[in-house]
Protein backbone atom coordinates (compact mmCIF):
# COMPACT_ATOMS: atom_id res chain seq x y z
CA UNK A 1 0.00 0.00 0.00
CA UNK A 2 1.49 3.36 -1.00
CA UNK A 3 1.87 6.44 1.20
CA UNK A 4 -0.96 8.15 -0.70
CA UNK A 5 -3.24 5.13 -0.40
CA UNK A 6 -2.52 4.79 3.27
CA UNK A 7 -3.44 8.42 3.80
CA UNK A 8 -7.05 7.50 3.03
CA UNK A 9 -6.97 5.33 6.14
CA UNK A 10 -9.83 3.51 7.77
CA UNK A 11 -13.46 4.13 6.95
CA UNK A 12 -16.46 3.43 9.14
CA UNK A 13 -19.94 4.97 9.22
CA UNK A 14 -18.65 7.93 7.18
CA UNK A 15 -15.67 8.51 9.46
CA UNK A 16 -12.19 8.57 7.95
CA UNK A 17 -8.72 8.37 9.42
CA UNK A 18 -6.11 10.16 7.35
CA UNK A 19 -2.37 10.28 7.84
CA UNK A 20 0.11 13.12 7.65
CA UNK A 21 3.26 12.21 5.76
CA UNK A 22 6.65 11.80 7.41
CA UNK A 23 10.25 12.60 6.54
CA UNK A 24 12.56 9.57 6.60
CA UNK A 25 16.17 10.71 6.89
CA UNK A 26 19.08 8.37 6.18
CA UNK A 27 22.60 9.41 7.20
CA UNK A 28 25.88 7.54 7.13
CA UNK A 29 29.58 8.00 6.52
CA UNK A 30 30.59 7.80 2.88
CA UNK A 31 30.70 4.18 1.73
CA UNK A 32 28.36 2.74 4.39
CA UNK A 33 25.50 2.24 1.93
CA UNK A 34 23.19 5.21 2.47
CA UNK A 35 22.91 6.10 -1.22
CA UNK A 36 22.24 2.51 -2.30
CA UNK A 37 19.57 2.07 0.38
CA UNK A 38 17.93 5.39 -0.46
CA UNK A 39 17.77 4.38 -4.12
CA UNK A 40 16.32 0.97 -3.27
CA UNK A 41 13.59 2.50 -1.10
CA UNK A 42 12.79 5.10 -3.73
CA UNK A 43 12.52 2.48 -6.49
CA UNK A 44 10.13 0.28 -4.44
CA UNK A 45 7.05 1.92 -5.92
CA UNK A 46 4.62 0.36 -3.44
CA UNK A 47 6.31 2.28 -0.62
CA UNK A 48 5.13 5.54 -2.18
CA UNK A 49 8.20 7.52 -1.11
CA UNK A 50 9.04 10.79 -2.78
CA UNK A 51 12.61 12.05 -2.94
CA UNK A 52 13.53 15.54 -1.85
CA UNK A 53 15.43 17.18 -4.71
CA UNK A 54 18.01 19.55 -3.28
CA UNK A 55 19.14 22.83 -4.77
CA UNK A 56 22.84 23.50 -5.26
CA UNK A 57 25.05 26.26 -6.59
CA UNK A 58 27.70 23.93 -7.99
CA UNK A 59 27.99 23.14 -11.68
CA UNK A 60 26.09 20.17 -13.07
CA UNK A 61 28.17 17.06 -13.73
CA UNK A 62 27.82 15.35 -17.13
CA UNK A 63 26.06 12.32 -15.63
CA UNK A 64 23.50 14.39 -13.70
CA UNK A 65 20.01 15.38 -14.76
CA UNK A 66 18.66 18.74 -13.60
CA UNK A 67 15.46 18.29 -11.61
CA UNK A 68 16.23 14.67 -10.79
CA UNK A 69 19.63 14.77 -9.10
CA UNK A 70 19.64 18.45 -8.13
CA UNK A 71 18.09 21.74 -9.10
CA UNK A 72 21.04 23.89 -10.13
CA UNK A 73 20.67 27.56 -9.22
CA UNK A 74 22.81 30.67 -8.83
CA UNK A 75 24.39 31.76 -5.57
CA UNK A 76 22.12 34.82 -5.60
CA UNK A 77 18.99 32.68 -5.88
CA UNK A 78 20.24 30.33 -3.17
CA UNK A 79 20.88 33.21 -0.77
CA UNK A 80 17.41 34.62 -1.49
CA UNK A 81 15.86 31.24 -0.61
CA UNK A 82 17.89 31.04 2.57
CA UNK A 83 17.07 34.60 3.65
CA UNK A 84 13.33 34.09 3.02
CA UNK A 85 13.30 30.90 5.13
CA UNK A 86 12.54 28.80 2.05
CA UNK A 87 15.08 26.09 2.97
CA UNK A 88 14.55 23.37 5.57
CA UNK A 89 18.31 22.90 5.80
CA UNK A 90 21.39 24.14 4.01
CA UNK A 91 25.15 23.80 4.12
CA UNK A 92 28.30 24.99 2.39
CA UNK A 93 30.49 22.15 1.14
CA UNK A 94 33.81 22.81 -0.59
CA UNK A 95 32.73 26.32 -1.57
CA UNK A 96 29.32 25.29 -2.96
CA UNK A 97 25.92 25.61 -1.33
CA UNK A 98 23.35 22.82 -0.94
CA UNK A 99 19.86 23.01 0.53
CA UNK A 100 16.39 21.43 0.75
CA UNK A 101 13.44 23.57 -0.43
CA UNK A 102 10.74 23.83 2.20
CA UNK A 103 7.48 24.22 0.23
CA UNK A 104 7.53 20.97 -1.81
CA UNK A 105 8.15 19.00 1.39
CA UNK A 106 5.35 20.68 3.34
CA UNK A 107 2.92 20.13 0.44
CA UNK A 108 3.80 16.43 0.27
CA UNK A 109 3.45 15.87 4.02
CA UNK A 110 0.08 17.62 4.07
CA UNK A 111 -1.11 15.27 1.31
CA UNK A 112 -0.08 12.21 3.32
CA UNK A 113 3.00 11.49 1.19
CA UNK A 114 6.27 10.41 2.81
CA UNK A 115 9.60 11.95 1.81
CA UNK A 116 13.05 10.39 1.97
CA UNK A 117 16.16 12.50 2.58
CA UNK A 118 19.79 11.50 2.08
CA UNK A 119 21.62 14.11 4.20
CA UNK A 120 24.37 14.33 6.82
CA UNK A 121 24.05 14.86 10.57
CA UNK A 122 24.25 18.65 10.27
CA UNK A 123 21.34 18.76 7.82
CA UNK A 124 19.45 16.27 9.99
CA UNK A 125 19.75 18.58 12.98
CA UNK A 126 18.31 21.47 10.97
CA UNK A 127 15.39 19.49 9.56
CA UNK A 128 14.53 18.05 12.98
CA UNK A 129 14.61 21.53 14.52
CA UNK A 130 12.22 22.80 11.83
CA UNK A 131 9.88 19.85 11.27
CA UNK A 132 9.99 18.17 14.70
CA UNK A 133 7.58 15.20 14.98
CA UNK A 134 7.39 14.79 11.19
CA UNK A 135 10.98 13.51 11.17
CA UNK A 136 12.22 9.91 11.52
CA UNK A 137 16.00 9.51 11.49
CA UNK A 138 18.13 6.44 10.72
CA UNK A 139 21.91 6.20 10.93
CA UNK A 140 23.58 3.58 8.73
CA UNK A 141 26.75 2.05 10.21
CA UNK A 142 29.34 -0.08 8.41
CA UNK A 143 30.08 -3.51 9.93
CA UNK A 144 33.71 -2.45 10.48
CA UNK A 145 36.10 0.34 9.55
CA UNK A 146 38.11 -2.16 7.48
CA UNK A 147 35.01 -3.01 5.46
CA UNK A 148 34.24 0.69 5.03
CA UNK A 149 37.71 1.26 3.62
CA UNK A 150 37.29 -1.75 1.32
CA UNK A 151 33.99 -0.37 -0.01
CA UNK A 152 35.53 3.03 -0.68
CA UNK A 153 38.43 1.43 -2.52
CA UNK A 154 36.10 -0.85 -4.49
CA UNK A 155 34.16 2.16 -5.81
CA UNK A 156 37.35 3.26 -7.59
CA UNK A 157 36.13 6.85 -7.64
CA UNK A 158 38.60 8.51 -5.26
CA UNK A 159 42.33 8.93 -4.82
CA UNK A 160 44.07 7.29 -1.86
CA UNK A 161 44.30 10.72 -0.19
CA UNK A 162 40.56 11.28 -0.63
CA UNK A 163 39.77 7.84 0.79
CA UNK A 164 41.88 8.56 3.86
CA UNK A 165 40.07 11.88 4.29
CA UNK A 166 36.70 10.15 4.00
CA UNK A 167 37.72 7.61 6.63
CA UNK A 168 38.74 10.42 8.95
CA UNK A 169 35.42 12.17 8.39
CA UNK A 170 33.63 8.86 8.96
CA UNK A 171 34.82 8.71 12.56
CA UNK A 172 33.45 12.22 13.20
CA UNK A 173 30.10 11.27 11.64
CA UNK A 174 29.82 7.92 13.44
CA UNK A 175 30.22 9.71 16.78
CA UNK A 176 26.79 11.31 16.10
CA UNK A 177 24.95 7.97 16.03
CA UNK A 178 23.18 8.65 19.34
CA UNK A 179 21.34 11.61 17.78
CA UNK A 180 19.28 9.24 15.60
CA UNK A 181 16.03 7.39 16.28
CA UNK A 182 17.23 4.13 14.69
CA UNK A 183 20.57 2.57 13.81
CA UNK A 184 21.10 -0.06 11.09
CA UNK A 185 24.40 -1.91 10.74
CA UNK A 186 24.68 -2.44 6.99
CA UNK A 187 26.47 -5.77 6.74
CA UNK A 188 24.02 -7.12 4.16
CA UNK A 189 22.22 -4.67 1.85
CA UNK A 190 19.09 -6.84 1.53
CA UNK A 191 18.68 -7.27 5.28
CA UNK A 192 19.25 -3.55 5.85
CA UNK A 193 16.63 -2.74 3.22
CA UNK A 194 14.07 -4.95 4.97
CA UNK A 195 14.92 -3.32 8.29
CA UNK A 196 14.30 0.14 6.85
CA UNK A 197 10.95 -0.95 5.45
CA UNK A 198 9.96 -2.25 8.90
CA UNK A 199 10.87 1.12 10.43
CA UNK A 200 8.81 2.94 7.81
CA UNK A 201 5.73 0.74 8.29
CA UNK A 202 5.87 1.09 12.09
CA UNK A 203 6.29 4.86 11.96
CA UNK A 204 3.31 5.21 9.61
CA UNK A 205 1.10 3.55 12.24
CA UNK A 206 2.08 5.83 15.11
CA UNK A 207 -0.96 7.25 16.84
CA UNK A 208 0.13 10.87 16.50
CA UNK A 209 0.51 10.62 12.71
CA UNK A 210 -3.09 9.52 12.14
CA UNK A 211 -5.35 12.48 11.43
CA UNK A 212 -8.93 12.16 12.68
CA UNK A 213 -8.23 9.13 14.85
CA UNK A 214 -9.83 10.49 18.07
CA UNK A 215 -13.10 11.20 16.24
CA UNK A 216 -12.97 7.78 14.61
CA UNK A 217 -12.53 6.06 17.98
CA UNK A 218 -15.30 8.15 19.55
CA UNK A 219 -17.55 7.06 16.69
CA UNK A 220 -16.69 3.42 17.24
CA UNK A 221 -17.54 3.67 20.91
CA UNK A 222 -20.83 5.42 20.16
CA UNK A 223 -21.99 2.84 17.58
CA UNK A 224 -25.17 0.96 18.42
CA UNK A 225 -24.86 -2.74 17.69
CA UNK A 226 -28.10 -4.40 16.61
Amino acid sequence: MSGRQEAAGAVGQGRRVGRRGLILILSSPSGAGKTSLTRALREEKELGLEVSVSVTTRAKRPSEIAGRDYNFISVEDFMAMRDHDDLLEWAEVHGNYYGTPRRPVERALGAGTDMIFDIDYQGTRQVRATMGPDVVTVFILPPSMAELKHRLERRAEDTRETIEKRLGNARVEIERWTEYDYVVVNEDLGASFEGLKAILFAERLKRERQVGLPAFVDGLLAEKIA
